[in-house]
């Protein structure tokens, strides 16, 4: 099997005696390589200075505010948050047994509540958001008419959000300084070579299934997180609304059908043309990540699927291959990572 390195480095040229972390400049999974760790470790911190300015930057329109804040501030509008706290406790336990024990801060997690956009729609398929690694923020908006009271499906949209984010916040990531830019060469179970070589090829428009890793991966992110959310709603007697919102509310607890899809995918006409457009968003994930990912457990792990979920979660948040090589090797043998998902461009092999 080719591969750059199996097990996690957790190692740098930082000067002794200096933890970055303390400052969390770094996540606690986030290591920094090569010679010229000082530039690195300044060019990072100044991406990570100021949260809000940045989404202010990136979403002009929409006014965002900590997540604690939104929690706090829905609660003593009348909005009943049981479901939210319920599953942040099931993500604690469910993250910790993989190996994540530090969350992504609420103070960098940063939800629109407001836009000064008439009829702007928000939600987990929003435009232009999710989890900024480089900046180490995520930008969320919250579900539905972003100029409308929240309801109790915003809750359920804003815990999967958070949940899927920890995972991306949590999963190791590498770092290196070169020709004065950062440049990640590990995330998770993915790598990319200095140069730029993905390890993994896209997806062919129109595949069923996936080889690509980042698929995979955000397809494990996603899977966890509406797992999560749908014990909540369970917990909580969340059913499923009339109307549109149904849609929603299956996307979150991960039961859009196939006809749900092909509905989606047909067009199905929102409340306004954001909303339309929202939905177009949500079916397109649907098909070219969880459906994908779904499929890929089913082949690859079959009857095991559910262990095989489980170790690529941890390898991603470890960033130790070695346990999720084996578990390939053990049914397909050896150098199976690499045949099931290394491109030969990665070696320079092919252009």
């Amino acid at each position: 099997m080719v591969h750059p390195d199996l097990s996690p480095r957790r190692t740098s040229a930082l000067p002794p005696g200096t933890d970055p972390r303390r400052n969390r400049e770094l996540t606690p999974g986030e290591t920094l390589t090569g010679a010229q760790v000082g530039p690195l470790l300044d060019a990072l911190s100044n991406l990570r200075a100021n949260p809000l300015a940045y989404a202010a930057e990136q979403h002009p329109d929409h006014e965002f505010l900590p997540l604690t804040t939104v929690i706090r501030t829905w609660e003593q509008q009348g909005v009943d948050c049981a479901a939210w706290h319920t599953g942040y406790a099931d993500l604690t336990t469910r993250y910790g047994d993989l190996g994540l024990t530090q969350f992504l801060p609420p103070d960098r997690f940063l939800v629109a509540v407001s836009s000064t956009r008439q009829q702007a729609f928000g939600g987990f398929h929003h435009p232009n958001q999710g989890y900024r690694h480089l900046q180490m923020v995520a930008l969320v908006t919250a579900y539905g008419d972003m100029n409308a009271e929240p309801s109790e499906l915003a809750v359920l949209d804003l815990l999967r959000g958070y949940a899927h984010d920890c995972l991306h916040y949590g999963s190791a990531r590498r770092y290196q300084w070169r020709d004065g830019e950062v440049v990640r060469t590990q995330y998770g179970i993915n790598y990319r070579s200095a140069e730029g070589r993905s390890y993994s090829a896209r997806d062919k428009e129109g595949a069923e299934s996936t080889r690509n890793l980042g698929v995979v991966m955000e397809g494990a992110c996603d899977r966890e997180a509406r797992s999560i959310t749908r014990a909540a709603a369970d917990t909580h007697a969340i059913t499923e609304p009339a109307g549109l919102d149904r849609y929603a509310y299956r996307d979150v607890t991960g039961s859009l059908t196939e006809g749900d899809v092909a509905a989606l995918a047909a067009g199905v006409p929102g409340e306004g043309p954001e909303h339309t457009l929202y939905l177009s968003s949500m079916g397109r994930y649907q098909a070219t990540v969880n459906g994908r990912y779904g499929r890929f457990l089913d082949r690859i792990g079959g009857p095991e699927a559910s262990g095989l979920h489980s170790t690529i979660l941890a390898a991603m948040i470890s960033g130790d291959m070695r346990g999720l090589c084996a578990w390939l090797d053990g049914r397909f043998g050896p150098g199976a990572f690499a045949a099931l998902f290394m491109t030969p461009s990665y070696l320079a092999l092919a252009s």
